[in-house]
């Protein structure tokens, strides 16, 4: 489970695939912090040397960093993966049309349609934090990774958005903020991954709003609004949030308001193919050489 054993915390798969379909039109003019981070990640690979021929972007989105991985590596074939068809369907619109490199697979990073030891490099900016099984999204990395491979991502933190969970908390009794795996916790997953040196560290970027409404609407714009199992199933008084929103002020500086993003970065490598976890009733596997973008009539 992602950072907490209590069932509230567990995300609702089909609520937060639906949530990403509603938003992919307009997710690119809201992603600040994702576009930031994606740049993050992308430039540490600026100090690795890596032979690259086959790629896997988790949790693509509408494929901007599978686009700069292409031109990154342009030899290699990149696969966007991600649970939102709407999100790969704008991506594939976005990108070339002849002699593209680029495949798609909607599927869910805790149980991957890719064949074992297939690709060079695992990228993934954002998405980790919405599995419910850590160690599952990890054993599938390690698992489609060739010896020698590298697995390179971020994902968020436990201080990420401690305002609004702070301020939830005087005014309701139900889960309104995701759960956040510790550093130190995601280094011990990728060890029991079976990924060997990894590296990581931490990031803490924050966003200002001119009030608490503004954030609300941007998480719901990104698709990122609660969709744990343990929300309020009701819709949310108003009474409610006007004492959250009442809370929040507390953290007002110089007359914005704050929220905290705790980023976590990391990369490990498949150095040899020491066994791992596998996902249970995990879908047929699909070489990538197989993948190939389907022609429109």
């Amino acid at each position: 489970m992602n950072a907490s054993n209590d069932y509230a915390f567990t995300i609702d798969k089909q609520e937060m695939r639906q949530a990403f379909d509603a938003v992919a039109d307009g997710y690119e003019e809201h992603a600040v912090l994702q576009n930031t981070v994606m740049q993050r990640v992308l430039e540490r690979l600026d100090l690795i040397n890596l032979q690259v021929r086959h790629i896997l972007d988790l949790g693509s989105g509408t494929g901007t960093a599978s686009r700069l991985l292409a031109q990154r590596y342009n030899k290699a074939q990149v696969i966007q993966l991600d649970v939102s068809t709407a999100m790969l369907r704008i991506s594939r619109a976005r990108g070339p049309r002849f002699f593209s490199r680029q495949g798609y697979l909607c599927a869910d990073a805790e149980m991957l349609p890719v064949a074992g030891s297939a690709v060079d490099l695992v990228f993934s900016s954002l998405m980790l934090q919405w599995c419910n099984d850590l160690d599952a999204a990890f054993a599938e990395a390690a698992r489609v990774l060739r010896p020698g491979g590298l697995f390179i991502f971020a994902t968020l933190g436990p201080d990420t958005l401690r305002e609004l969970r702070a301020s939830w908390a005087g005014a309701d009794n139900k889960v309104h903020v995701n759960a956040f795996m510790d550093m130190h916790d995601v280094g011990d997953a990728l060890i029991r991954a079976g990924l060997a040196d990894p590296v990581l560290d931490v990031e803490r970027l924050t966003l200002t709003y001119d009030d608490g409404y503004r954030l609300m609407r941007e998480l719901k714009y990104l698709g990122a609004h609660n969709v744990n199992v343990g929300r309020r199933k009701t819709l949310t008084g108003k009474r409610r949030m006007l004492d959250m929103l009442a809370a929040y002020e507390q953290f007002r500086q110089e007359g914005r308001l704050p929220a905290t993003y705790e980023v976590v970065y990391g990369h490990a490598w498949m150095l040899d193919r020491t066994p791992v976890r596998a996902g249970v009733n995990r879908p047929v596997s699909i070489p990538v050489a197989s993948i190939r973008r389907r022609r429109s009539n």
